[in-house]
């Protein structure tokens, strides 16, 4: 998806699907009205055992990995189709066929077997008994993609499918996943959908909002002029004392503002803009079926309140926005912002069922061991300002001791591993948004007929991956036919 976590970021979409928030994907758990029977689930859940480190033969401690199978569409001989969890608990959401989102449409023209697998340390595939910075350095992708490898040996031997071909499917970081599960494994996977797979790994990801401005500009070409007219007002404002009075009822802030330091004054900026920056990342995606709040609040939305002079100046209107985000469509009676430091120590508990053991303690060491992704405010093209690269750096000190140095190290030792944007395999669909900010680190323009990219105007984050509806736009129903006409040509292959 992405957790207000250290407000690091939104990605993810598988997200086990896509949902989460700015920062990535997380996936959501199951909702009641899906736990109820609303939504039609013929699916069981099982567990797979796994080894804690898959590259030291001398560690023989093992752990259990859940996932999910479901044999509804299956036909013999028909291929197997894997479905990738990320940063957050896998949602049974996503074997519901009412409606169906497009990987079991697929699996119902193809006759395929479908499993989705809970990535470790996330949800319920718990490999440690806590989340310590000394146990988290089992958590990386090339021990995902290792147990993803060692899943299909297991599953394929015991239920008879080891000649069967296999296809790997996920979004955001998943999405990710499943490229460089076919690449590092292409003996074990037959072929991927990576759905807005954000492949580069970087530090300073100022891209991000460079698209958020042009998301904007695409609705109105004034809007992200009256957003930054917005926002640097609030920069000015939030630097004097006297202000914070009025600052905490502009927005409607759970309590009192307090700004104690440069990094308290970053995290509520960070904070506050997130509400436009999710909104851009998430615009129209059809996310109802996953039971997610706030899918009716879209980049119209926010330029509609941008533009409505009655509400006084562009910093009253963006005020305004927050409000409306937080009241009516998140359903939340206040704003809740934290200190920095009040989220830090959040961040630094280590039990799975602390403030962000859902996922965001993990994801944020992932970043800072393995991606970065750090969406700053360091480009002049875009609307926002006050949180940039250092902020987001000192992060990984502050969290896990984890220097720039290292942080650095790690995201080129990531691109050197999986080869970023010259990612060099076979058989993979690279499907993004034109709207969706982590559009900038993927594959936008096909690298060859078996490296192929869907660029999809005007759709956003993992649009591609959710239930067809009447109001989608022309260019995504075409993409989800795209993907299924490359499915069907390569299953035929050897």
């Amino acid at each position: 998806m992405a957790f207000q976590a250290l407000i690091v970021f939104t990605l993810a979409c598988l997200c086990v699907p896509c949902d989460g928030n700015r920062k990535f994907i997380k996936i959501d758990t199951p909702s009641n009205d899906v736990q109820k029977g609303k939504s039609k689930l013929v699916f069981q859940e099982q567990w797979i055992t796994q080894k804690l480190d898959h590259f030291n033969g001398a560690d023989s401690r093992v752990w259990n990995q859940k996932f999910l199978v479901t044999e509804t569409h299956y036909r013999a001989g028909g291929p197997v189709f894997l479905m990738i969890g990320g940063e957050g608990p896998i949602n049974a959401g996503w074997m519901a066929m009412n409606p169906g989102s497009a990987w079991l449409t697929y699996a119902k023209k193809l006759g395929a077997l479908c499993l989705m697998v809970e990535h470790r340390f996330y949800g319920d595939s718990r490999p440690t008994v806590d989340l310590s910075t000394e146990n988290l350095r089992f958590l990386s992708s090339q021990q995902a993609l290792a147990d993803l490898a060692h899943f299909r040996t297991v599953i394929a031997k015991q239920r008879g499918l080891t000649n069967s071909k296999w296809v790997a499917f996920g979004g955001s970081y998943p999405g990710a996943l499943a490229a460089w599960s076919r690449l590092k494994y292409p003996h074990l996977i037959h072929a991927a959908v990576a759905s807005s797979a954000p492949l580069h790994a970087t530090v300073n990801f100022s891209e991000y909002l460079e698209v958020v401005w042009q998301a904007l500009a695409a609705e109105n070409p004034e809007c992200p002029l009256l957003v930054k007219k917005a926002f640097d007002t609030l920069q000015e404002r939030v630097k004097d004392p006297n202000n914070y009075d009025n600052i905490t009822k502009d927005f409607n802030l759970c309590s009192k503002l307090q700004i104690q330091s440069e990094k308290d004054r970053a995290y509520i900026l960070d904070a506050l803009a997130d509400n436009i920056m999710n909104t851009v990342q998430y615009n129209n995606d059809n996310r109802e079926f996953e039971h997610v709040l706030d899918t009716n609040c879209t980049i119209k939305t926010v330029c509609g309140v941008m533009s409505d002079a009655s509400l006084g100046d562009p910093y009253y209107r963006f005020a305004a926005f927050v409000r409306l985000r937080t009241i009516t469509h998140l359903l939340k009676p206040c704003f809740k912002d934290l200190t920095y430091n009040a989220n830090l120590q959040d961040l630094r508990n280590t039990s799975y069922s602390g403030p962000h053991g859902g996922g965001g303690r993990q994801w944020t060491y992932q970043t800072c061991t393995e991606f970065g992704y750090f969406q700053t405010t360091d480009s002049p093209n875009q609307p926002f300002g006050g949180f940039g690269l250092q902020y987001h750096v000192e992060q990984c000190q502050d969290n896990f001791n984890i220097s720039a140095k290292t942080l650095y190290a790690g995201i080129d030792q990531t691109n050197e591993n999986y080869g970023s944007y010259n990612i060099r395999a076979t058989r993979i669909v690279f499907p993004n948004g034109s709207i969706d900010p982590w559009h900038a680190l993927g594959i936008t323009s096909s690298i060859s007929d078996d490296l192929p990219a869907i660029f999809i105007k005007g759709t956003a984050h993992c649009a591609n991956m959710y239930p067809a509806r009447a109001e989608d736009l022309p260019q995504l129903t075409l993409a989800r036919e795209h993907v299924f006409q490359l499915l069907q040509k390569w299953l035929k292959e050897k």
